[in-house]
């Protein structure tokens, strides 16, 4: 628990709202996720983070789901893993997936893109769900796609700042072509003339996937909320953007506590409404 509320507050608040005795595993989720998303930033070299990927990937591949590793997520995470009869296959696709983030090669096109959010975002929001409810988890698989495509993309707007500084572009090269730029000229200084155009086509691009989440997202039962309910604050993040006179790529985009706690809260009791 503590981990997620350091490196993934949004995450934490969320598991707040799910049942008390299904915490400590989506708490075991995030914490993992956060683990390996925060690879990059902690070891630096692409080399020696592969090599911690590596070690997850062995880690859950392992049947010994009784012996304690003496790491305290990979521990909870086995737990989950075993208690909730969760695919293995589930988390090497999300590993093998992160190993994008440890170079600095361009997103190749937009199938590429989504291709990774389904693999870590989306992956997550159906492991929390099958945590959640496993019965009802299977039919809403197509819309955790959709969920984590949104949520993912704004992930990746709201840490471009951070992105370009490390001289790293998730916008696809087929939206920056399209936009009159490249990988190079977006990372570099101002972005160029295109940069905006890019930002405005990518940001397009997760209001498409938030909306057909939307569509759906009123079928939801009460039992899989807190699995989607981070998608709560992703319309939030993208109305902030769009509404600032600059962009994410002039600086980080934030919603008060507040904010983020109300528009939680409703979505928890009221769940989204048909539209």
């Amino acid at each position: 628990m503590e981990a997620v509320r350091a490196a993934d507050h949004d995450r934490y608040l969320t598991a707040l709202y799910a049942p008390a005795d299904k915490r400590e595993a989506l708490f075991s989720l995030y914490a993992f996720n956060a683990e390996i998303a925060g690879i990059r930033d902690r070891i630096r070299e692409a080399l020696p983070g592969e090599v911690r990927l590596q070690w997850w990937r062995d880690l859950v591949a392992t049947d010994n789901d009784g012996a304690a590793i003496g790491h305290p997520v990979a521990d909870a995470l086995k737990a989950t893993i075993s208690s909730h009869h969760l695919p293995k296959l589930a988390f090497d696709n999300m590993l093998e997936a992160r190993i994008f983030d440890l170079y600095d090669d361009p997103m190749p096109s937009r199938t590429d893109l989504e291709g990774y959010c389904g693999e870590t975002a989306a992956a997550l929001i159906q492991l929390a769900a099958m945590v959640l409810d496993p019965l009802e988890a299977p039919r809403f698989a197509e819309l955790a796609g959709r969920a984590g495509c949104a949520q993912a993309m704004t992930g990746l707007l709201l840490l471009l700042p951070l992105h370009r500084k490390r001289g790293q572009c998730f916008v696809p090269a087929d939206i920056l072509a399209a936009a009159g730029s490249t990988p190079e000229e977006f990372v570099a200084g101002d972005g160029g003339p295109g940069a905006r155009r890019a930002v405005a086509a990518m940001t397009a691009l997760a209001r498409e996937h938030l909306s057909a989440f939307e569509q759906g997202a009123a079928e939801l039962p009460a039992s899989l909320r807190s699995a989607f309910l981070p998608l709560a604050l992703s319309r939030a993040y993208l109305d902030r953007m769009e509404g600032w006179r600059s962009s994410p790529l002039d600086g980080v985009v934030r919603l008060s506590a507040l904010r983020r706690h109300w528009l939680l809260v409703r979505r928890a009791s009221k769940g989204w409404p048909a539209l």
